[in-house]
């Protein structure tokens, strides 16, 4: 039997497979059934500071190959997530609690809450890239040590940063001279690729309502980004920091893609939108098949093992 099991920062998880913050995890409702799934986590939606109804619909369109979104952080507040994380902890799995902000300023104020409510992780996020007039933290090297700064010493559980997808490495390397500096325990890379379009030719019309139908596109169209992005972070920490790899995982191929570039566990998003819960054992079965396949016992055996030209 192959060993899916994975550990992040000291924090076991009973399998390498979770959904990614955002997909089926923003009511309690969808976050016990995450807890009663086959998720090896529960990672909770990026929450802000006041409850948010998020953009007007139709926000979300799946399409051949992917899916564009601009939710706008529909989310019920960070008090709210704060009183559930205890009970979510009865499932015996992690709890991530991923945490955002529309200023600077919120960050803290939701950190020092979350925090103190006990989750397994927290995973900031720098990359939501679906409010109107505010640019993603994470393509502004010096916000986001502002922003990591404020919140660094008033988290004491395992912190993460969810970042964009960085197309240049001079991105990337000024990133991660930040993270080193402030001593991050862990990367989720990527979040969807922004500003996308998709055209519906036979009405001749845009597919979601928000932003003039510009949107952040996930789903399997965006795999080589997040490979390279896991890849390249993965190299510039030389494997000592664990990576979630997140973006174009459909099928089992694509995670143990993830994980020969770099990853020590994957997220799930469009694909668990699009199928449900029951996404989670078809992916483990079908992680489990390849890696016996090839001779591997557990991810750790090939993790960032890709071979280069």
């Amino acid at each position: 039997m192959t060993d899916l099991t994975t550990t992040i920062a000291g924090v076991r998880f009973p399998t390498c497979f979770m959904n990614a913050a955002g997909a089926l995890c923003v009511t309690r409702e969808e976050l016990m059934a995450l807890g009663r799934s086959r998720s090896g986590a529960i990672v909770t939606k990026s929450m802000t500071v006041e409850p948010r109804q998020g953009n007007p619909e139709p926000r979300y369109h799946g399409f051949a190959g992917g899916s564009i979104n601009s939710m706008g952080l529909p989310n019920l507040g960070y008090r709210a997530y704060a009183e559930m994380i205890p009970d979510l902890k009865q499932f015996g799995k992690p709890v991530i609690a991923s945490v955002a902000g529309l200023r600077e300023e919120d960050f803290p104020v939701i950190a020092t809450v979350i925090n103190a409510a006990g989750p397994d992780l927290i995973e900031v996020n720098l990359s939501c890239p679906n409010i109107p007039g505010k640019p993603q933290i994470g393509y502004d090297p010096d916000a986001s040590e502002r922003i990591i700064k404020l919140v660094r010493p008033l988290i004491t559980v395992p912190m993460g940063l969810k970042l964009p997808p960085y197309f240049d490495p001079a991105h990337q390397e000024a990133m991660q001279k930040v993270i080193a500096r402030q001593g991050i325990d862990f990367l989720n890379l990527i979040n969807s690729v922004g500003n996308a379009l998709v055209v519906d030719p036979d009405r001749e019309t845009v597919v979601i309502k928000p932003k003039g139908g510009f949107g952040g596109l996930g789903g399997a169209i965006i795999k080589p980004v997040a490979l390279a992005n896991v890849r390249a972070f993965y190299k510039l920490f030389e494997g000592r920091l664990p990576i979630i790899g997140t973006g174009g995982i459909v099928n089992g191929v694509d995670a143990f893609e993830h994980i020969l570039c770099g990853a020590s566990a994957v997220q799930i998003g469009t694909v668990l939108v699009e199928e449900g819960l029951e996404v989670f054992a078809r992916l483990e079965t079908e992680l489990s098949a390849i890696l016996a396949r090839k001779g591997y016992s557990s991810i750790v055996d090939c993790r960032g093992a890709v071979r280069e030209l």
